[in-house]
């Protein structure tokens, strides 16, 4: 069961640091001859000689260099002969090749420079590496050992530094800083925030925020994985074990609907931390503060038996008697086919919403949906709700229409490409809708949805700026869809891509989605037709009508219960992990498995289907969502062929994946109707989404930190 995409995990297992992620650009053409330790070598023409270097192999140390951050030379580590040039070593890291250049790695000199410069860096750094959280993945430790002269000249009293505080999740050690400034780079370059610098001059120099408040970046956490010291380590995490004692394994993110590629550390049976793995398609090497911290939500509240409600009251009972009374509901229904319905949460897997839809179609109920948020999407094409230009392809565009989304809560991984795209590529951003505080300049064109019908009938000034992009693309947000209008809106804005942005080669249209479970579930038909008869609202709204009479819910916590919570005659089934709101309102509920305890799949908002992995065991009596399902399919009848196991649903989750990728069309509704009203976002709150997020203790940390600095 290893597709692609956990291949690719598999073969990018570095997580960032010291370690390169250097990725040559397959477009140079030109190149250069130089001589790299006495062997003749082309170089790629642009390249800096630390980049040559590691081409080729060839090692070299550094602190302050990093792919993906803008060059400082602070640390002089990377300290190389070159000629022709000065008789003195000079840094890689800020020279670029040359035609004829000579380049020296290993020569006595570059030994003796660096051995310097090591003893430079340990002047006043502590002697604390058997209490330092870094200590085992050190990059200062590592290249002490390698470079280091053994010894120090210097015996004058080492200064110290206090320590910041910048929120619940970064602990500082400013003592042991270097002042390779990574880390403010990355929030002034990447995270777009600007909020840390360094102050003073000389030996009183220090790394700190602006304002001695939390950082409010949501990819904040970041920092303490190219910190190459013990200067920022992770809070939650601080003493809690080595690196050496923990089990990794490599999975993917579903606190959203990107799919960062992660890599979980387990110690026994509890998720210690969880960190970035290299995908440059989708994360690069960055993850966002929710999906690196909110893993202590994995342990509370957790659902590990069977339990039913009786008189108002939930008991503990056996997985036999809880399957047993679900057949006993289902055999007093007068019509299954029609008093049926089930919604699949934000966080069900390809293969329990596959079970789910083949359940559906055997038993007949066809009140089945995976948009418990009431989007209204017009799922005819595959195209219809993917990011068509793929999340690597945002950052090529040179004009970026944003609809009704705030990106930078919703997806920050997407978000920081968009940004890319400002930053490298020039590209002109508008946002269409609420505004919002977003980390890059852009153009707000207003919160009026008939400004949609301007831009699509050619009569508002962008539509010149769209004329003349060469890569436009259009970023549609999920909650514009959660509207009366919002199929109305989904087959506009398509038709806009489709009219204005279609250029040979380049698929314009972007769904963004918030869940996780999203795609899959539209891939798998959870959405009811393309006129959208059986919607979460409308399964809510045929309860309260006593139409239907036994509700399954996957994991669906974001429901409005007020509406069904003094139904009588309604049966609730609830099958989820954790206890969070629909458990006040089910009638039997039964354990289920994390993303961190099953091997599942998932598809992300590009369409990519991707492999959670098992890191921990299951808790108690819980069970695979899939293996659930089956289960409770044996309740309905006697003669139903139950599904194999997890194995062959995932064989036909991967068939039907790559039949509907093959949908490259946008199919949408031409209408004249106009639209009307005002585009709105929900109230905005990163930090918890779900119901992993809203058990965390961290997560309610983060929370309360960003509510401060408003």
């Amino acid at each position: 069961m290893m597709d692609a995409s956990l291949k690719q995990q598999e073969s990018c297992q570095s997580v960032c640091g010291c370690s390169s992620s250097f990725v040559l650009d397959k477009n140079i053409t030109e190149f250069v001859n130089v001589t790299l330790n006495g062997n003749a070598v082309k170089a790629p023409k642009g390249i800096t000689v630390i980049q040559l270097c590691e081409l080729e192999g060839i090692e070299i140390p550094r602190f302050c260099y990093h792919d993906r951050l803008k060059i400082a030379g602070n640390c002089r580590m990377c300290l190389v002969e070159i000629q022709p040039g000065p008789p003195k070593p000079q840094a890689s890291c800020a020279m670029n090749v040359a035609e004829g250049m000579v380049i020296n790695t290993e020569t006595e000199m570059v030994k003796k420079a660096r051995a310097g410069v090591m003893e430079f860096l340990l002047q006043n750094h502590p002697l604390d590496c058997p209490v330092c959280d870094q200590g085992g993945e050190c990059d200062l430790q590592d290249q002490a050992y390698l470079y280091g002269r053994g010894e120090s000249r210097f015996d004058a009293d080492k200064r110290a530094v206090t320590d910041k505080d910048m929120g619940p999740v970064i602990q500082t050690q400013m003592t042991r800083c270097i002042h390779c400034m990574r880390c403010v780079r990355f929030i002034d370059e990447i995270a777009g925030t600007n909020e840390l610098g360094a102050f003073n001059r000389g030996n009183d120099v220090e790394v700190t925020t602006y304002l001695n408040t939390a950082i409010t970046s949501e990819l904040s956490g970041n920092v303490i994985d190219l910190c190459p010291v013990g200067a920022l380590t992770s809070k939650p995490y601080r003493f809690r074990a080595r690196s050496w004692e923990l089990k990794k394994t490599y999975s993917i993110d579903v606190m959203d609907a990107v799919g960062s590629n992660i890599r979980v550390d387990s110690k026994g049976n509890e998720v210690l931390r969880i960190l970035p793995a290299v995908n440059e398609d989708i994360n690069e090497e960055w993850i966002s503060d929710k999906t690196r911290f909110a893993y202590d939500g994995l342990k509370m509240q957790r659902l590990g038996f069977f339990y039913a409600k009786q008189e108002g009251k939930l008991n503990k009972i056996s997985k036999y008697e809880a399957f047993s009374k679900v057949k006993t509901i289902i055999d007093n229904l007068s019509d299954s086919q029609s008093q049926i319905a089930a919604i699949a949460g934000d966080l069900a897997d390809c293969e329990t919403m596959l079970a789910l839809k083949k359940l559906s179609s055997q038993i007949g109920f066809n009140k089945v949906t995976c948009l418990q948020d009431g989007a209204k999407i017009n799922s005819s094409s595959r195209a219809n709700y993917i990011c068509g230009t793929g999340i690597a392809g945002i950052e090529e565009s040179d004009l970026v229409l944003i609809i009704g989304s705030n990106p930078r809560s919703e997806a920050p991984i997407l978000n920081a490409r968009i940004r890319k795209a400002s930053l490298q590529n020039k590209a002109k951003i508008y946002l269409l809708g609420e505004e919002c505080n977003l980390n890059y300049n852009f153009t707000h064109l207003g919160t009026q949805k008939s400004i949609l019908d301007d831009i699509l009938s050619g009569n508002h000034d962008i539509c010149k700026a769209i004329k003349n992009a060469k890569k436009p693309c259009l970023i549609l947000g999920q909650s514009a869809l959660t509207a009366e209008d919002g199929l109305e809106i989904h087959n506009k804005a398509m038709q806009l891509a489709n009219s204005q942005m279609q250029r040979d080669g380049w698929r314009p249209f972007n769904l963004l989605h918030k869940a996780a479970a999203r795609v899959g579930g539209l891939d798998a038909a959870l959405s009811g037709d393309v006129h959208l008869d059986y919607t979460a609202d409308k399964i809510i709204q045929a309860c309260t009508e006593g139409k239907v009479k036994l509700l399954i819910l996957i994991g669906a916590d974001e429901l409005d219960f007020d509406k069904i919570s003094h139904l009588k005659d309604l049966t609730i089934i609830y099958i989820g992990s954790h206890g969070d709101r629909a458990v006040k309102y089910a009638n039997i509920i039964m354990p289920s498995c994390a993303y961190t305890e099953k091997q599942a799949h998932y598809t992300n908002t590009a369409g990519t289907l991707q492999t959670t992995l098992k890191a921990v065991a299951k808790p108690e009596e819980a069970m695979d969502d899939a293996e659930l399902i089956c289960e409770l399919s044996k309740c309905f009848t006697t003669t139903f062929v139950p599904f194999i196991d997890s194995a062959s649903l995932y064989e036909e989750v991967k068939q039907l994946t790559k039949q509907r990728a093959a949908e490259h069309e946008l199919h949408f509704s031409v209408s004249t109707a106009k639209l009307s009203g005002n585009f709105t976002l929900p109230k905005a709150n990163f930090y918890q989404t779900c119901y992993i997020s809203r058990a965390s203790k961290t997560m309610a940390l983060c929370l309360a930190a960003a509510s401060s600095n408003k």
